[in-house]
């Protein structure tokens, strides 16, 4: 199980119901998009600690019905109100340009092949995420993860082509 704990899934707000689920309100990014799990990282105290999945509700909306496997009661679930729920890896489905993959280190060119730079890393601010890119010239570039802007991801290569608008790359 690769560790991501830089990707929120969101927060625990209650304990649901009386068999041990909890009740998790998603960051935007994930409303209506919700990603396969079989585990998460719960933040406790500080630290990550893995949880594997039961059984997971999404009626829509910002909430996120979660019961983790071995947790039978509310009074089990009820001291996680409050904790950060983490992915544990990125989703697996490596075609779709909006999927959630590991890319950090891919070098990434526009649809012209100039190289911007190797993705140093993910950064996820309140609806908008960010790939921090050391460009040829160690300069840090910022550039919005967005489905919109990719074009193609070649994983064997590790290559992400963008199509980046005129003028963004210099705003950094």
């Amino acid at each position: 199980m690769a560790y991501s704990c830089n990707i929120l899934l969101g927060r625990i707000t209650k304990a649901s119901g009386y068999e041990g689920a909890v009740t998790i309100k998603l960051e935007r990014s994930f409303i209506e998009n919700i990603p396969q799990m079989e585990s998460v990282f719960l933040e406790i105290d500080g630290r990550p600690v893995p949880f594997f999945i039961e059984e997971t509700v999404y009626t829509g909306g910002e909430i996120l019905r979660v019961k983790f496997t071995d947790y039978n009661t509310a009074e089990k679930v009820n001291e996680f109100k409050g904790c950060n729920v983490f992915l544990t890896k990125l989703g697996e489905e490596n075609d779709q340009p909006g999927a959630f993959m590991e890319i950090t280190g891919y070098k990434v060119v526009t649809e012209s092949g100039d190289v911007v730079g190797h993705i140093k890393e993910i950064i996820q601010n309140p609806g908008q995420w960010l790939l921090n890119i050391i460009s040829p010239e160690n300069k840090e570039i910022l550039i919005p993860l967005h489905e919109d802007l990719i074009i193609s991801l070649d994983d064997s290569n590790k290559v992400l082509v963008m199509s980046i608008p005129e003028g963004l790359t210099g705003i950094n």
